[in-house]
């Protein structure tokens, strides 16, 4: 095992493209055209691998990512922030509020929602967020940029679901930009450990089922999610942030009819599953 993570780890640092092409091969039957690139998860994969990504580590950083929303003048967007830790025994929970949130700032998924009214158990929590420390997540599926975030935990507040009509978990407005213009919006809602339901919808807020791919995990969400109250503001955010970028998604939450930045992600569901 540790012999087969060592050469894994060698072929995505110095061969991505070749390792990349043979698991694309295994997935789809046939081998990327990295000279001429035709689907948006070629392209996001050819963009990964041969363009500069320096920034995509900052901006996918969410410690980091607070700076570039400041340079931007989009820092009032930001969840509010409580604390960052190098290891998770450092943390305070006696000084954090009643509701917060504990995350990763350099993978995806590593979260604990935590709720001082509710038991919760700590040690467990501390265990966890130090193992995800531990993870070079760029050698998962071969997103490079993560492998040079500088690992941490970071506190933030926690968002209520005022949504919950709708959805039993806080809805992420997903928004898919191509150097500064929005072109799509992916949404995600009603997430239970691993299942979500999600929609793809245009800039008017027209549904697209057709550009979507459903599994077991993700579900058709059936289009029932309204146009949110700050979508202007989401697009005007989203332009603003994504500019500079060939492709990049930024995500929102709209919590309370307040807009809510989320994160940046340059490799969406690292670039295997879209339609164009």
């Amino acid at each position: 095992m540790i012999l087969r993570s060592f050469f894994t780890r060698l072929l995505f640092d110095h061969f991505r493209s070749f390792i990349i092409n043979h698991r694309w091969s295994y997935l789809f039957g046939y081998k990327i055209d990295w000279n001429n690139p035709k689907d948006i998860n070629e392209k996001m994969q050819w963009l990964c691998n041969f363009s500069d990504i320096s920034e995509w580590s900052r901006c996918a950083d969410k410690y980091r990512v607070r700076e570039f929303l400041k340079e931007r003048g989009m820092e009032h967007l930001a969840v509010k922030f409580y604390g960052v830790w190098k290891k998770a025994e450092d943390i305070d929970f006696s000084s954090l509020p009643e509701k917060f949130v504990l995350k990763c700032n350099h993978d995806k998924g590593s979260i604990r929602i935590i709720d001082k009214s509710k038991p919760y158990n700590r040690e467990e929590i501390i265990r966890y967020l130090n193992e995800a420390l531990k993870v070079k997540y760029g050698y998962k599926f071969g997103e490079m940029h993560y492998n040079k975030i500088k690992p941490c935990i970071i506190a933030e507040e926690y968002l209520e679901n005022t949504d919950s009509e709708i959805s039993n978990s806080l809805i992420d407005y997903k928004m898919w930009c191509f150097d500064g213009k929005p072109y799509c919006v992916l949404v995600c809602l009603n997430r239970i450990k691993g299942h979500l339901d999600i929609n793809i919808y245009d800039m008017e807020w027209n549904v697209h089922p057709e550009h979507t791919v459903y599994d077991e995990h993700l579900h058709d969400g059936k289009g029932v999610v309204p146009k949110p109250k700050t979508f202007e503001k989401m697009k005007e955010a989203a332009s603003i942030l994504s500019k500079g970028f060939p492709e990049v998604r930024v995500d929102f939450y709209e919590s309370n009819g307040i807009l809510y930045f989320g994160e940046m992600t340059f490799m969406t569901y690292s670039g295997t599953r879209w339609r164009n």
